[in-house]
């Protein structure tokens, strides 16, 4: 495992940087196109582990994908409502997005598949799904652990049977389970209907799923805790622009909160449709100002990096919780991030992660079962582990900007979705 130390800097980040493609869009573009009638172009795609296990599960399952790492797009001849190989085995890494959405594809389909995984993957919740899948009609065997994977499937098709056009789903602990058979819903002749049975209906990235389902031609209808695809909903073939990661973004526009510099990241736009684009928001509260330039969305930090804390509701986009926990220990007052549980079953127990290396580095951390308070205080230098999760590398990287001696461990984690994170980070500390 590789160590990073990070580089504090006593003077205002003043820069314009780039960041990779979303991998939440990148990943739902390559289930779509997959799923369309033709051939799809994918521009700006993400490449990190977690879009090339996606792509690798593609190609073990037959489809014809011509890829371009350099110039950043990938062609994929999608074949409709047929997996063209109606047996094989697909390894989803790390990847939540293409365990989740894979699943739902493969379960829905006419052929038997066996589905491996990570060892974090095996951990992290997949019983909704796998209990919807089974009342569509398709059959699961847990190699190892009852309700996660590694699992075999057998598609509610196979055999010449009929998947359930009807099923119910609790969303409490992923939105990806709903997002899965929402994309997955045009494989069936008879259309879907999906009753949600938890009390979070809605979210984000759901709206992230219905919007590029009509960008593909498919539409969506919602009607509180009902979600319905027609049975004539088909994907079309064509160009598809994904957009710059706002996820990524937001750690340099906090650069820019903690230095008082400002920071632009290029293509970022206010018409983008990611929830984290709400932590621009979170920002401007905490004393930012924000401005749109031709070349993208401008952060200013408040002068000399002085902002207050804030109170506020992250569940809408809680991927931003660990960035707003590295920027607390610096603010005027305490930051109480609230209705953040679910990140408790992520590629980390997030709260538990943040309460620990916080608390470690000197600063007063209060944990709730779905919430935390942070104190400002005084950061000491230390190594900050990161417990395989991305976000906790590339967030935590932050405090080191104001404060000596913070190190990353095992930083190569940030490959999952962002994998030259520390090179760009380089560049504007330099």
């Amino acid at each position: 495992m590789s160590q990073y130390k990070v580089k504090t800097v006593h003077h205002p980040l003043n820069c314009t940087v780039e960041v990779p493609g979303s991998k939440s869009i990148t990943n739902r573009a390559l289930l779509m196109a997959a799923l369309s009638d033709g051939e799809c172009t994918l521009h700006s795609v993400l490449f990190s582990d977690d879009s090339r296990h996606f792509l690798t599960s593609l190609i073990a399952l037959g489809y014809v994908i011509e890829v371009n790492e350099v110039d950043k797009y990938v062609l994929i001849h999608g074949k409709g409502r047929q997996i063209p190989k109606k047996e094989a085995a697909i390894d989803v890494g790390s990847a939540g997005t293409a365990a989740r959405f894979l699943t739902a594809m493969l379960a829905l389909s006419d052929g038997a598949y066996t589905i491996q995984a990570s060892e974090q993957m095996k951990k992290r919740p997949m019983r909704p799904l796998f209990e919807a899948l089974t009342s569509m009609g398709a059959e699961f065997t847990f190699l190892e652990k009852p309700g996660h994977l590694p699992v075999q499937v057998k598609g509610a098709a196979f055999g010449g049977k009929k998947p359930a056009d009807k099923v119910q789903v609790d969303i409490s602990e992923s939105t990806q389970f709903l997002s899965a058979l929402l994309m997955v819903a045009p494989m069936l002749e008879n259309g879907l209907k999906i009753h949600i049975t938890s009390r979070k209906t809605d979210g984000s990235y759901i709206r992230i799923t219905t919007k590029m389902m009509h960008q593909f031609g498919c539409n969506v209808v919602h009607e509180g805790s009902l979600y319905a695809i027609a049975p004539a909903e088909r994907y079309m073939p064509g160009t598809y622009q994904i957009e710059p990661d706002v996820s990524a973004a937001c750690y340099f526009y906090a650069a820019a909160a903690l230095t008082g510099g400002h920071v632009i990241v290029k293509n970022v736009h206010s018409t983008s449709m990611q929830g984290d684009m709400k932590f621009i928001d979170v920002l401007k509260q905490m004393g930012c100002a924000v401005t749109e330039e031709r070349e993208g969305i401008c952060v200013t930090g408040p002068k000399d990096g002085v902002y207050s804390g804030v109170d506020i509701d992250m569940n809408d986009f809680s991927d931003q919780t660990m960035t707003l926990a590295a920027l607390a220990p610096f603010a005027q007052t305490p930051t109480y991030i609230r209705n953040i549980g679910h990140i408790r079953l992520q590629e980390s127990d997030r709260i538990h992660a943040i309460v620990t290396e916080l608390t470690r580095l000197g600063i007063e951390v209060k944990e709730e079962e779905s919430a935390i308070l942070i104190y400002p205080g005084t950061v000491k230098p230390g190594i900050v582990s990161t417990y395989d999760d991305h976000r906790m590398a590339m967030a935590f990287a932050l405090l080191g900007i104001r404060a000596e001696g913070i190190v990353i461990d095992n930083c190569e984690c940030c490959r999952k979705t962002f994998e030259d994170y520390f090179k760009v980070l380089d560049r504007v500390l330099a």
